[in-house]
Order: C-alpha cells, then structure tokens, then sequence
C-alpha cells in the first residue's frame, strides 16, 4: 500500500466516490486529492483533500473529503491518507491544520484537538456553517500543529498488510440463467 497523489484520470473516480460517499465536492480540484493505493492489484482504496482558504492575514489549511472504500476500512487506510494530508500541508509552509468533521475521535487519535467554532479562521466558521447544514450535519472544528501529529503504531501495521475484505462476486453458473447443463447441447457441442 502507498499513498500518492491524485491525478487527472483519477477525477471521474473520484468524483463517483465522494458522491457515493456523501462527502464535500466544493471547489473540487483533482490537484488537490490525494489516492491510497494497492500496489499489488492497482486498486484505489481511499482518498482525502488539503483545501485551502485564503484569508486577509495569509492562508488557512483544511483537511476534507476523506474517505475510504467499505473494503478497505479498519486497515489504516485513512489514517495514511491524513498523514500524508498533514505533511503535504507541512511542505506548503502551513503550521496548523484544520478539519470539520463528525469524526473527531477518529482525527483525535492523531493529536488534532477539539476548538471552539468562534476560535476558527473566518473562512471556516462558513465553512462549518455550511457544512453543519449540509453534508456532516455532526461536524466539530478539529486542529493540530503540523509537527504534533502522531500515527498509532497498530495503523502503521495494518496499512502494511491491508487488503480488499469486499466480497468478490459469486461466479455464475448455468443454472443461474435457467440451463440445465446436463440436458442442453450447445452449437460446437463435440459429443465429449
């Protein structure tokens, strides 16, 4: 497994599951996005964003649209898409880092910590607003300084060894489609 970043042929993709998923497609940008990815069948497994709003003093960093696909949870996966989230968001000279989210015992385990929504920066009091009202009615502001965030070991295992928990289809059979194979004979039947 690897986490890397988006591409433009990913776009449909990801499009596809954030509508699923019920997730944030505001100001979609693919650029934006980053992909877990397994390496051994080139399968996508999860994906999140750094969205990042411009403010009179500077620029704000928010994490949004993380998500991961039903096969792949409970695997840090997700966990690997917000680590590489946060250190993107460190190699683009942001300090802080902000999510509105419903999850935040699952961002806490990482060392973001709860804020009071008037602590905000302007464009995320909006932003929760609007997000409260829309796709995460249960959204609270999250932070954490870029330096202070930690992957639980038992993350960094799983991720090592995930894998596709989501059935594969059953294979058809004739009898699926109403043929009794031991009765039917087909057009190039040979007798054997």
């Amino acid at each position: 497994m690897y986490v890397r970043d988006a591409k433009n042929r990913d776009e449909v993709w990801l499009l596809d599951h954030i509508e699923a998923m019920g997730l944030d497609e505001t100001a979609f940008r693919s650029r934006d996005y980053v992909i877990a990815m397994d390496e051994r069948a080139g399968d996508r497994a999860g994906f999140g964003r750094i969205r990042v709003h411009k403010t009179d003093d500077g620029e704000v960093c928010e994490l949004t649209s993380i998500g991961v696909l039903d096969g792949w949870r409970g695997q840090g996966v997700g966990a690997h898409v917000v680590e590489r989230l946060v250190t993107t968001a460190r190699d683009k000279g942001f300090d802080v880092v902000y999510a509105l989210t419903a999850e935040s015992d699952y961002l806490a385990q990482f060392g973001f910590e709860r804020l009071a929504p008037p602590r905000l920066p302007d464009p995320l009091q909006a932003r929760l607003q609007e997000k409260q009202s829309g796709s995460d009615p249960g959204a609270v502001p999250m932070r954490i300084d870029v330096d202070r965030f930690r992957m639980p070991p038992r993350l960094r295992e799983a991720f090592k060894a995930a894998a596709d928990d989501e059935d594969e289809e059953p294979t058809e059979t004739a009898e699926d489609f109403g043929i009794d194979p031991d009765e039917t004979t087909y057009k190039y039947d040979t007798g054997r």
